[in-house]
């Protein structure tokens, strides 16, 4: 059993972190995990755990498919942290894993979850057809100015920003000749980078009014509970402790743009200085690095890193 600190926030992450393999060591491992990719399975009704442990990849790149695969090895892991004493004091999820983080804190039940983050997938991926949007990163410019860069690209077309993931590192999403054009501005501009990526869909813009629309049905027919924990909304980078919030807050996140610098400040704010990205990847661990050095940021994807996560806080606790 770990002793672990009072104020600890578990950060869980969204699309881009899959990977072949994810919460197989996990599962094979921790009884908890293995039946959480179980229930998955039983709720989606078909074998999700086979796509995130062998794939295939083209598959598993499937918005529909990865944002449940997110989910659910992100759920595993924070369950077997649970197993080991490890507990957070407040929770924080990148795009779909504000669900993840909802599950942690009993907001709503897993299966619910599962089942949901599937229809948003798909909601997402049909809400523009393949091609007419786009996303694209950019890189050593501020906020402002990326927002101005995003009108003047705009030109009576969307372009807006749609992930603040750290300062100096802003993805922009919006119709595919609009971001375009923001691209060669962003360079004239000082931009260190400015890049496309290999998105099915143009995320987190109001290009996504129709899944919006979709999804909010879907939430409103979800039984949601006061989180037991304070979860940190993306679209206003905010505490939410009540049904009714967590709820709109959901809806609202897929137009909105995910303000990942400013949630992580929050916390900071509010006197945590402990992190674990709980689930695959570690680009929450990365994105963290930029934001402030100086946090303790672990992370707990698989066999290893959980084994490094626990030494850590048994250590802090002698």
């Amino acid at each position: 059993m770990t002793t672990a600190p009072a104020n600890i926030a578990f950060l869980f992450p969204g699309q881009g972190s899959q990977a072949i393999g994810m919460g197989k060591e996990l599962a094979g491992k921790y009884p908890v995990a293995r039946q959480t990719f179980d229930e998955a399975d039983d709720a989606l009704g078909f074998k999700l755990s086979q796509f995130c442990f062998a794939g295939p990849e083209e598959q598993l790149r499937l918005t529909e498919i990865t944002q449940p695969a997110i989910l659910t090895a992100s759920v595993a892991a924070q369950r077997v942290l649970d197993e080991n004493g490890l507990r957070a004091s407040v929770v924080a999820g990148h795009s779909l894993g504000e669900y993840s983080a909802h599950v942690a804190a009993g907001t709503f039940s897993f299966a619910d979850a599962v089942r949901t983050v599937r229809n948003r997938g798909k909601y997402m991926q049909e809400a523009v057809p393949v091609g007419v949007g786009a996303m694209a990163a950019i890189l050593g410019l501020d906020l402002d100015q990326v927002a101005a860069l995003c009108i003047d690209a705009a030109q009576a077309e969307v372009c807006e920003p749609a992930n603040i993931n750290s300062p100096g590192q802003i993805v922009i999403s919006g119709h595919a000749a609009a971001v375009a054009r923001a691209l060669p501005l962003a360079l004239e501009r000082g931009a260190k980078k400015a890049v496309l990526l290999p998105v099915s869909a143009p995320f987190h813009c109001s290009l996504m009014k129709p899944a919006q629309d979709l999804l909010a049905a879907d939430l409103g027919a979800l039984k949601f509970h006061s989180p037991r924990l304070p979860v940190v909304c993306n679209v206003d980078a905010a505490l939410v402790t009540d049904a009714e919030r967590s709820r709109d807050a959901l809806m609202r996140q897929v137009t909105g743009p995910v303000k990942w610098e400013q949630s992580v400040r929050r916390l900071i704010e509010r006197g945590v200085h402990t992190f674990v990205e709980v689930g695959p990847g570690k680009v929450l661990w990365g994105l963290m690095r930029q934001i402030d050095r100086t946090q303790t940021c672990l992370h707990t994807g698989d066999q290893a890193s959980l084994q490094k996560t626990l030494e850590h806080f048994a250590a802090a606790s002698v």
